[in-house]
């Protein structure tokens, strides 16, 4: 069986305000030719279809389009929530939108139902688990504790008991949305950490043949038979250097996976630039960003005039501006943002606590509270978007 795995379309984003519509339009021709050109036998959609909640009109019009020609391609789609989707909104419907081969599983009560789809060499079992919110899902999966493994281990306990009461020689792909330990993250994806910890080990997936993950914007392989297909379009300076890509994976008789990358259309690449204005200005080796989105770094002592409009002659697509001085590190003006780079909420937070008492750290059980008190901000959010 020949499946096309794509993930973390985020419909309706833009990129630092521009517009990305016609370019996420762009990308569904893409999709929709090379189901048609490679013969593909189903599409496999790894969550995060909208950019949030409520999206955008225009961005559900994509989406409704998308889906009417994906039925009349005759070739049935299983497509899950992602962490940024109202699943209660993007699975209305289901029941009807199923007999047209689109295959929406939002509710993680339904985990281990499967979608059954045949070849050539028998059944093909395809699980869809949408993002599950520890706290949100603990009680309905039965898992013994709130946090990312323990929920995502409860379902796929449940999709091995399935497996096991099917006829032997079922083949099976999970689909699902989650950090799974050893992914690359970029600056674009959000924050889904619980208790301190984000990522699940990928030993969690064990007993299936393909795992198709969504939620991190790198493609990657992460085992042989676990990979993310990353999202279509880059959405953070971050993914400058990510090769946009689908994977399309072959499924033997035996569940053997060969997999090949299908690189995306590009609207227009990303440029990260680093320097002094004048250098970047002058420099002849930057003359091939000239089209690229670009976000300029200035290393300037002191802040260039009108620096956007004189970066915006020589790089008209210019869309982000962000000022790192050349200075001494123990210089009492090096920026607040560089201290910060590369710390988490959990961090800054323990290292305020320090710094307010005169050095003495937090200790394992402030640390408790201040985690306990990031959750709990974050599970509201996280259920206020369900429940909009």
């Amino acid at each position: 069986m020949r499946i096309l795995h794509t993930s973390d379309w985020h419909l309706g984003r833009s990129f630092h305000r521009v517009s990305l519509l016609d370019a996420q339009a762009a990308y569904l021709d893409h999709l929709v030719a090379t189901v048609r050109e490679h013969e593909v036998d189903a599409v496999v959609v790894a969550g995060d279809v909208y950019d949030r909640a409520v999206p955008p009109l225009p961005a559900v019009e994509l989406f409704d389009d998308a889906l009417h020609r994906l039925a009349a391609a005759g070739v049935p789609t299983v497509m899950i929530s992602g962490n940024h989707d109202s699943a209660r909104r993007l699975g209305v419907g289901a029941g009807l939108i199923g007999r047209a081969g689109i295959h929406l599983r939002t509710d993680p009560a339904h985990c281990a139902t499967p979608v059954v789809l045949p070849d050539a060499h028998g059944d093909v079992a395809f699980y869809g688990l949408p993002y599950l919110e520890p706290a949100l899902v603990k009680d309905v999966l039965g898992a013994e504790r709130t946090g990312h493994e323990a929920v995502l281990g409860a379902a796929m306990d449940r999709v091995r008991a399935d497996l096991a009461a099917r006829p032997a020689g079922t083949r099976s792909v999970v689909i699902a949305h989650a950090f799974v330990a050893g992914g690359e993250p970029s600056d674009s994806e959000r924050d889904i950490t619980v208790g301190g910890v984000a990522a699940v080990p990928a030993g969690v997936f064990d007993g299936v043949d393909y795992v198709a993950l969504g939620h991190l914007h790198g493609s990657q392989t992460v085992t042989e038979r676990i990979r993310y297909s990353g999202s279509p379009l880059a959405y953070s300076f971050s993914e400058a250097t990510h090769r946009k890509t689908m994977w399309l994976v072959d499924l033997d008789a035996s569940g053997t996976v060969t997999a090949e990358r299908v690189d995306c259309p590009v609207p227009r690449p990303l440029a990260r630039i680093h320097g002094r204005l004048d250098a970047l200005l002058d420099d002849p080796a930057l003359e091939r960003h000239q089209d690229s989105w670009v976000e300029a770094t200035l290393t300037d002592p002191a802040r260039p005039t009108e620096p956007m409009a004189r970066l915006a002659e020589r790089f008209p697509h210019t869309l982000s501006l962000v000022f790192d001085p050349d200075r001494a590190p123990e210089d009492p003006l090096a920026s607040y943002a560089q201290r910060l780079k590369g710390r988490d909420d959990q961090q800054i937070a323990e290292d305020f606590v320090a710094h307010v008492r005169g050095g003495a750290a937090a200790d394992e059980r402030e640390r408790a509270v201040l985690r306990g008190a990031f959750d709990h901000v974050r599970v509201d959010d996280a259920a206020r978007e369900v429940n909009r």
